[in-house]
């Protein structure tokens, strides 16, 4: 009989081995091994030394999770625990090693070494702790004994380790990240689907009226970011009342990006409704045209139709003004929309303005209050330069307090308003080959013709991308963002390009160069490039 240490070593897997159990096992033993150097060392002595164990063991880690999760999938794929509540929690939460985070997590708070958790909280997570770690030293066991034996199956009591240890994980990954940061209630996240809704509608109106162009939305124009959330307050509040941003309803029922504010907002709403038609055209353009320059600049401000491709130029602000004493126009307006949206209203639509809690007849006349609003400015182009800064601050406030909630309702509403590639729905329904190789053509972020040219040809002949070296790149192709020791370098499977985690969250196939199964790509190649066909296999 051979003692069991030396049958353990005989029936070790081959580090050449590519089944998963098998590459779990070095990883697992990786772990150990980082573990056995922390725990011989002195910290006090040698704390250099013992700096570059924590990185070794932070990466070892990192790299038996990721084994593990690949484990999962392939295991029990249709027994995983939801992940519906991701959508709850702060974009800038959401990176690659947030599993890593939450195991590092559950060993400080079972140490009680962890200080930016209150004291409740803490007692409160510290049994959810306790059982994920619990259940993690298992499933390490299980998989070992697994890959020393038949690592090519999955039998029954691996799977149940499995299962509890991704409901546990799941369980403790939502507590945690409640006990620091606010994450949205399912009433928050419905309300920020409608804000998406309007935005898309703002969009439409836009290209409808030729303040944007379908040009500008393709090539994500940056001064969009801008863009958008200004004319989506003026929809909001004066063609669309009924929506996200109406004013009859209180403050708390109200989306949290938007309720800060809504005093002003009430204001904004008051004077947007005695302006006529061309005065709100002159605004929606001037809020299009650049981020600080409003209806106060020159008498004929410049580059109207270079901001606003095919529009024809305002009239003068000369001819708009108004003196303080005179009449606003009969034009006022109490609501205004694209064609056709508006025409069977009927009796609905009033001819003015009404102020809140007052009835026709019994209080001020539209007319008058129009008058009354006016009267409080010298000049149309004073009560318009108003409502520029008032609609641009609240819209760049949202920049500020709300950016991680913007870019996520901008993200979705590009993904809706965009157009499709010309010749994709041929391409779907013609030779089922067309839609493998990507769609390089006029690229605005390829470095060059040549380069395209060159990514193309490597699609045809199945050969994968050059990548980049990671010696040769310190910060990320996208967003110039520098590498540090907790932003990493991930490579592009589509182009072979380097950047950080947020500009390149997608996996998606690539069977153009012979991976069938998803794997990571930029955001740039899974918008622009990929077809139809590889991006509806996105597994994150």
């Amino acid at each position: 009989m051979l003692p069991a240490a030396l049958r353990r070593w005989l029936r070790r897997p081959k580090r050449s081995d590519p089944r998963l159990l098998s590459q779990f096992f070095f990883a697992d033993e990786r772990v150990t091994r980082v573990v056995a150097e922390i725990n011989g060392l002195d910290a006090e002595l040698d704390p250099q030394q013992y700096l570059v164990l924590l990185n070794q063991l932070h990466l070892s880690q990192a790299h038996l999770l990721a084994i593990l999760e690949r484990i999962m999938e392939e295991c029990i794929p249709t027994q995983r625990h939801s992940r519906d509540y991701l959508v709850k929690f702060p974009e800038e939460l959401l990176v690659d090693n947030l599993g890593n985070h939450m195991l590092f997590a559950a060993e400080c708070l079972l140490a009680g070494t962890f200080l930016d958790v209150e004291e409740a909280a803490g007692a409160q997570l510290r049994p959810q702790a306790r059982n994920l770690l619990c259940s993690l030293e298992l499933v390490r066991t299980v998989l070992r004994e697994q890959s020393l034996s038949q690592p090519g199956s999955y039998p029954e009591p691996v799977r149940a380790v499995l299962v509890q240890f991704d409901r546990l994980f799941a369980e403790f990954e939502l507590s945690y990240v409640s006990s620091l940061v606010a994450v949205k209630s399912p009433e928050e996240i419905y309300r920020q689907q409608e804000i998406i809704v309007l935005f898309c509608e703002t969009v439409e109106r836009a290209l409808c009226l030729g303040y944007l162009t379908q040009e500008m939305i393709d090539g994500y124009e940056p001064l969009l970011m801008f863009t958008i959330p200004r004319l989506a307050i003026i929809s909001g509040l004066l063609i669309y009342p009924e929506g996200p941003l109406s004013l009859e309803r209180s403050p708390e029922q109200m989306s949290r990006v938007f309720s800060p504010f809504y005093n002003l907002l009430k204001k904004i709403r008051d004077l947007l409704r005695v302006l006529s038609e061309e005065e709100l055209c002159l605004l929606e353009r001037s809020l299009c045209t650049a981020e600080s320059e409003g209806p106060c600049g020159p008498a004929t401000p410049p580059a109207w139709g270079a901001a606003v491709p095919g529009a024809d130029p305002p009239a003068p602000w000369a001819l708009l003004e108004v003196p303080r004493a005179t009449p606003p126009p009969p034009s006022c307006m109490a609501w205004l929309g694209p064609p056709g949206a508006v025409d069977d209203l009927g009796a609905d639509r009033q001819p003015g303005p009404q102020p809140p809690g007052s009835s026709p007849g019994l209080d001020a006349t539209p007319a008058a209050r129009c008058s009354e609003l006016r009267s409080r400015y010298s000049s149309t182009k004073d009560m318009l330069h108003t409502l520029f800064v008032c609609i641009s601050g609240v819209a760049d406030q949202l920049q500020t307090n709300f950016a991680s909630d913007l870019r996520s309702i901008l993200k979705t509403v590009f993904k809706i308003v965009a157009s499709e590639e010309p010749g994709a729905s041929q391409e779907e329904e013609g030779d089922p080959c067309a839609v493998d190789a990507p769609r390089l053509a006029d690229c605005p972020l390829c470095s060059s013709p040549a380069e395209a040219a060159g990514l193309r040809r490597a699609a045809g002949t199945r050969r994968l991308p050059e990548w980049v070296p990671d010696s040769t790149c310190s910060q990320c192709s996208a967003c110039r963002s520098p590498f540090t020791l907790l932003r990493r370098r991930h490579h592009c499977r589509s182009c072979g390009k380097i950047f950080c985690a947020r500009c390149s969250p997608h996996a998606a196939a690539l069977p153009h160069y012979g991976q069938p199964k998803p794997v990571r790509v930029c955001t740039h190649c899974y918008v622009a490039h990929l077809s139809p066909a590889p991006r509806r296999t996105r597994s994150r």
